[in-house]
């Protein structure tokens, strides 16, 4: 429990630091705005880049370990999907960032920290992994959802075209792009460009942990409980139990990533949904 301790608490310190600063207006009404800002277009571009570029891209298509975990994803999504269709109805908008709050774990900077501690350097790939398809895969479908949802054409084909536009103007999908074609090619990026994006990338989370405090600071914590409860329901519930069974009762996987495969999928909701639901 120590462990864990040592990891989550600093996590959820840094939210009450950012909630105190809003609450005693420390910093100005649209702090919160400019902070989520510097994140989504500055910070994690350069901390998706660097990590991307580092991992080799055989490392991430491991499809046993992505079909579990993916599985627990997925199936958890079409739930929040479908009871919030019934119970808490809103737009495609509001429904994929409620699915997405279900499923989008904290797995770079909790689980990373955990898997390292409970398996050394055997815990490392199976957070990496995690950690992209958060990153990549479940970022752009909620950069799709959203494009859709904001759309003001009834046209398929406008519609479409404007998704597509969307989700390649993304700065998450064009740093995640660019370092995977670095980890492809087996380019060596000089040493000046891996301190300069890992300085920046060291600030995406706790500038969005701490944005997210600014920000519940000038909201009632009362406003849409239930809903917010049944979310953290599934995230730290469902998905992890889904994900347990398809890792050790369906997928053949080795005991260690079947084991960090259900700690990745029972961790809470990441900040950069967050993020993304601000953008």
């Amino acid at each position: 429990m120590q462990a864990v301790i040592d990891v989550v608490l600093p996590v959820f310190a840094i939210m009450l630091t950012g909630y105190l600063s809003g609450l005693f207006k420390v910093l100005g009404e649209a702090s919160s705005e400019a902070l989520n800002k510097f994140v989504y277009f500055v910070a994690l571009p350069a901390l998706f880049f660097i990590s991307l570029a580092r991992t080799p891209v055989e490392d991430v298509l491991y499809w046993p370990f992505l079909s579990a975990f993916g599985g627990g994803m997925f199936a958890t999504f079409l739930i929040a999907v479908l009871v919030g269709r019934f119970f808490f109805p809103g737009t495609i908008g509001t429904m994929g960032l409620g699915g997405v709050s279900a499923i989008f774990s904290n797995t770079g900077y909790m689980g990373l920290p955990l898997l390292l501690l409970l398996y050394g350097d055997q815990g490392l790939l199976p957070g990496i992994i995690t950690t992209v398809m958060m990153g990549v895969v479940i970022m752009s479908v909620a950069t799709v959802i959203l494009e859709i949802d904001t759309s003001d054409s009834a046209r398929f084909s406008e519609v479409a075209v404007r998704v597509v536009v969307g989700v390649l103007k993304s700065p998450l999908l064009i740093s995640a792009s660019g370092g995977l074609l670095v980890a492809a090619s087996g380019m060596e990026l000089p040493k000046s460009v891996e301190t300069f994006c890992d300085i920046l990338g060291a600030a995406a989370g706790p500038s969005a942990l701490f944005a997210i405090g600014l920000f519940v600071a000038g909201c009632s914590l009362r406003r849409g409980i239930g809903e917010a409860t049944w979310l953290v329901f599934l995230k730290i519930a469902v998905q992890p139990a889904v994900t347990w069974w398809l890792a050790f009762e369906v997928v053949d996987l080795p005991v260690i990533w079947a084991e960090a495969a259900v700690i990745q999928a029972a961790l809470p909701t990441g900040a950069l949904v967050f993020v993304l639901a601000q953008r």
